[in-house]
């Protein structure tokens, strides 16, 4: 399978903003029935952090942001603290960690209010997305971890394609670098919508392009710096054969993205509306 190049598609979606590096819009992108996904409905991105306020009134203005899906773990919102977007009424914060989470709080934007918030226990294990499934001890380690969410918080896979579904207005999903864990839910988002595999690869492939400048931005946090090896690109870069390899996975053993999100219980009426948050 190989990524498409058109540089109409690959360029015109980047978001540029002063506090993020990787943010682009999952419009433009063509279905396999001819169709083609809307603008401004969803964005992808890394860690919002950092957003300026020229940043937020682009969001929210311009573009109409009415939702933030956070797939950060909870010790990745308590570190962090609070972002510029979370004191802006119209925007709806949502959390759906796709890490095993070791602790027991269930509202982590109330514990985050805390003037000195506790950590749950074995956070530095839980920070970045490294869990990986036992089942799948073949496939190369991004894959494993890819299928790691999907084994271990299915409930959130779900819960994060079911609020992008049910959302007014735009809305962003992101993680910490907006590639891992922000690729796996655009990627079943994608395919649901009807975009055939190889745009779904090309779009998970595109953070490529500016990963020097997103390793820099994370090498300078607090959170994220120790492990941010800015001689080592290679081991953060996403390769186009490991999101080819996961959609292959799934259509082997679930014949598909929607036959796994099926067998979850997000069934053909909420893919529906999925599809239309995407398409109409």
């Amino acid at each position: 399978m190989t990524p498409r190049s058109d540089d109409a598609v690959r360029t015109g979606r980047w978001l540029t903003l002063d506090g993020t590096t990787n943010t682009r819009d999952l419009g433009g992108l063509p279905t396999v029935d001819g169709g083609q996904t809307r603008p401004g409905r969803i964005l992808r991105s890394d860690n919002l952090q950092t957003l300026s306020e020229d940043d937020v009134r682009r969001l929210v203005d311009e573009i109409g942001l009415r939702e933030v899906i956070d797939l950060r773990s909870i010790a990745e919102v308590l570190m962090e603290g609070r972002g510029p977007l979370r004191a802006v009424p119209e925007v709806t914060h949502r959390h759906f960690s796709l890490l095993p989470e070791r602790g027991h709080h269930t509202d982590v934007f109330a514990v985050e209010e805390a003037q000195a918030p506790e950590l749950p226990g074995g956070w530095v294990e839980s920070l970045l997305p490294r869990q990986v499934s036992e089942e799948h001890d073949a496939e190369p380690p991004a894959v494993r971890s890819y299928l790691g969410y999907l084994e271990h918080r299915p409930e959130n896979v779900v819960g994060a394609l079911r609020a992008l579904a049910a959302a007014e207005g735009a809305s962003v999903v992101h993680c910490a670098a907006g590639k891992d864990r922000t690729g796996v839910i655009v990627a079943f988002a994608l395919a649901v919508a009807g975009v055939p595999d190889e745009e779904i690869v090309a779009d998970y492939a595109l953070t490529a392009e500016i990963i020097d400048a997103l390793v820099a931005k994370l090498a300078l946090s607090p959170t994220y710096g120790q492990d941010m090896d800015r001689s080592d690109l290679a081991r953060h870069t996403p390769r186009a054969e490991t999101m080819e390899r996961v959609l292959a996975v799934l259509a082997e053993r679930h014949g598909g993205p929607a036959g796994w999100l099926a067998a979850q219980g997000f069934g053909p009426d909420e893919q529906a509306a999925l599809r239309a948050r995407l398409r109409d």
